[in-house]
């Protein structure tokens, strides 16, 4: 048929005109005759009603499907259906370089600090801090230092190019200076930041690590340096460290730049060769020598002369080399261990020419601490940086120096000497009720407790067993348990057993909840009357 219904052939009918396919009366037939009946077409708008109520009425059906599924999924999380996909694992290491701290490493990293604070303290600096993201440019310099290559650095959502810090004396600098005049020089400051570099890692290196820095700004002569290693020393002293155990090898920039000078090193190349000399542990001679002739520009004679001057091993050595011992850079040198003999740590010193430190600020006096067994890396360094704070915009020069020393080779090294610290939790009571009608009372005794100073762990939940109080108690470490029970509570008090006595009359006490402030002094009387 053709027309109104196109020109496909019917069902039923045959293409040739013959008689149906079957007896049924054909559908076109019906439809044609219900066409023609019909009523003439529709207007524009009757055909805009038509198809909005289309529209409007497959929206509800859409409405309707997504609110049974919504129901359904539901419904499915509620009773946790059994055939919902298990989510994959995620890895539980910390990223490779990086550190948890549980509570047994968290209470060595708070015992080290507490030794860095205080030594600080000891020597009359002022704890300050910066934030750990820091504006690229600061580590930017000529030299092209290794550690401008391994900075976690990247632009944020403001289109600023930024860092982790990778350090923290340039953060210092920068502090310094948005001061101006009104900061009064000298200072001497102290931190502990963390810090984050992509290197790779092996025993006593990670890419975050916590670093103690000081550091005195404004002092210009050689005072400075032996007060930073006085501290240092001091350090070593409180932990059980001896001139035994650790050495600093004490060398001056200066020195070498004179060495350099008379054997016709440009002055432009001095800081870059530094950079390359400071790998000579890690790649050895060798390999620093070809590096010299690749990245500095040296020629073989330069090159090979600036390797035979790291081999010097005393000062007299460098004279020899650098053709005079009047130079002021060393007497300055000489000067370091004159006064180290007067401050008593000159034990701890020998010096080395081949300590440069890698990085292109320091202008003085350099130094590195280390393990006299060879076993590890260095521990700290440092020295003096008179130029770092006109590198960041400062009008003159600016005296200045300081040292970073590290939390993860000194961890390693008090394992290797076997005088890591024993460290377990402690707490001064566990207090304990009788039953579940006297939990309120057992908080009112560790409120009071707690505040008078006292360190209190209330057991979560009463127990039938009094052993399984004393194991509670022994597993946190507790000195002292105190039980909280009907019988003493009505009559104001508490009674409280010393888990740490031997003697038996020393071990119980039944004290007035009045009298718990003073409940360690009490017990103590105890005792000697036991």
């Amino acid at each position: 048929r053709t027309g109104l219904f196109g020109s496909e052939t019917c069902a039923g009918l045959r293409a040739d005109g013959g008689a149906p396919r079957h007896p049924l009366k054909c559908r076109c037939d019906t439809m044609a005759s219900q066409n023609l009946a019909a009523e003439p077409p529709m207007t524009e708008e009757e055909a805009a009603r038509k198809a909005a109520k289309l529209a409007e009425r497959q929206r509800r059906k859409e409405a309707e499907k997504a609110e049974k599924e919504a129901k359904k999924a539901a419904k499915g999380a509620g009773r946790g259906s059994q055939d919902a996909k298990v989510a994959e694992p995620i890895g539980l290491e910390p990223c490779s370089g990086t550190r948890d701290f549980y509570p047994d490493e968290m209470r060595f990293r708070n015992w080290l600090f507490g030794h860095f604070k205080e030594v600080a303290r000891l020597c009359g600096f002022q704890e300050y801090d910066a934030p750990v993201l820091e504006h690229e440019v600061l580590y930017t310099r000529k030299a092209g230092e290794e550690i401008t290559e391994q900075m976690y650095a990247f632009v944020d959502k403001g289109e600023n190019r930024v860092t982790l810090r990778p350090e923290m004396t340039p953060s210092l600098a920068r502090m310094v200076l948005a001061k101006g005049r009104s900061l009064l020089l000298p200072v001497k400051w102290f931190s502990i930041p963390q810090c984050w570099r992509y290197e790779n890692t092996t025993r006593g290196r990670k890419r975050e690590h916590y670093q103690w820095n000081m550091d005195i700004i404004g002092v210009e002569g050689i005072t400075a340096e032996v007060e930073l290693l006085a501290a240092i020393t001091l350090f070593f002293r409180r932990v059980g460290l001896t001139s035994g155990d650790v050495g600093i090898k004490i060398n001056s920039r200066k020195v070498m730049g004179a060495v350099m000078d008379s054997y016709g090193v440009p002055e432009e190349k001095f800081a870059p060769v530094c950079v390359v000399v400071d790998k000579l542990d890690k790649i050895g001679p060798d390999a620093v020598k070809e590096e010299l002739l690749q990245k500095t520009g040296l020629n073989e004679e330069l090159a090979s002369k600036v390797i035979e001057t790291l081999s010097a091993r005393s000062i007299d050595d460098l004279v020899r080399m650098c053709g005079s011992a009047d130079l002021p850079a060393i007497k300055e040198l000489q000067k370091v261990f004159e006064l180290a003999e007067h401050y008593g740590f000159a034990d701890f010193l020998l010096f080395d020419a081949s300590v440069v430190r890698g990085l292109a600020y320091y202008t003085g006096i350099v130094f590195e601490c280390f393990d006299r067994q060879g076993v590890l890396r260095a521990i700290a360094g440092g020295g003096r940086y008179d130029k770092l704070l006109s590198l960041y915009g400062s009008p003159k020069e600016v005296p200045a120096c300081g040292f970073g020393f590290g939390d993860c080779v000194i961890l390693e090294l008090l394992k290797e000497k076997n005088i890591y610290p024993d460290l377990p939790r402690e707490v001064q009571f566990v207090v304990a009720a009788f039953n579940e009608d006297m939990r309120g009372p057992a908080m009112n005794v560790t409120r009071v407790l707690r505040e008078s100073g006292h360190c209190v762990d209330l057991m979560p939940e009463p127990k039938k067993r009094v052993d399984a109080a004393f194991a509670y108690a022994d597993r946190v470490g507790a000195q002292k348990i105190v039980f909280v029970a009907p019988d003493e509570y009505e009559r104001g008090m508490v009674r409280v057993k010393d888990l740490r006595a031997t003697e038996e009359g020393a071990k119980q006490l039944d004290i007035l909840i009045g009298d718990l402030p003073d409940v360690e002094a009490k017990m103590n009387q105890l005792k000697l009357t036991s």
